[in-house]
């Protein structure tokens, strides 16, 4: 019975191993793209036409608006939105990341362009800060008449919005 067995095992897996490889290589190209879409981290910048005290004293007011806190280790803003516990980032653009206290009227140069900055969510069914945050850049380049940037320095589209979005 053993020795049956044996020769069971030893003959049926032959076929399957040759099966495998196949099945194993048709799911690896999928995979690849997903693992492109994959984003860590959606950010776009908003560079400012003309940089000066008015510019940063409309930005300082938008900030107190949408309700931004400073967080002073890290030197950025943050805008609650929709879900808190995935806040918008508002950063400066130049130099990247460091962001004076506005609200606080610490002196600086003024501000160039700022960089706005989320996580996607896990699932898709809690997209709402997705469009809060494409919200309040188009709000930005409205309200600095600046342009605006994607990921890859290049001029935002509404096709840049919807990808964002249907994350």
């Amino acid at each position: 019975r053993r020795r049956r067995a044996a020769k069971a095992e030893a003959a049926a897996p032959k076929p399957l191993q040759t099966n495998n490889p196949d099945r194993d290589q048709e799911p690896e190209p999928p995979a690849s793209p997903k693992k492109t879409k994959n984003v860590k981290q959606h950010s776009l910048f908003v560079i400012f036409d003309q940089p000066n005290e008015d510019s940063d004293q409309r930005l300082t007011h938008w900030l107190r608006e949408k309700g931004a806190h400073y967080d002073a280790l890290k030197k950025i803003f943050l805008i609650d939105g929709q879900q808190p516990s995935n806040p918008v980032t508002v950063a400066n653009a130049f130099p990247p990341g460091e962001m004076p206290d506005l609200l606080r009227g610490e002196s600086h140069d003024p501000i160039r362009g700022i960089s706005l900055l989320v996580k996607p969510p896990l699932r898709k069914r809690r997209n709402q800060q997705m469009h809060v945050y494409v919200e309040l850049a188009k709000e930005m380049q409205t309200v600095f008449s600046g342009k605006m940037l994607n990921a890859e320095r290049e001029p935002a589209t509404d096709s840049t919005f919807e990808e964002i979005i249907g994350e």
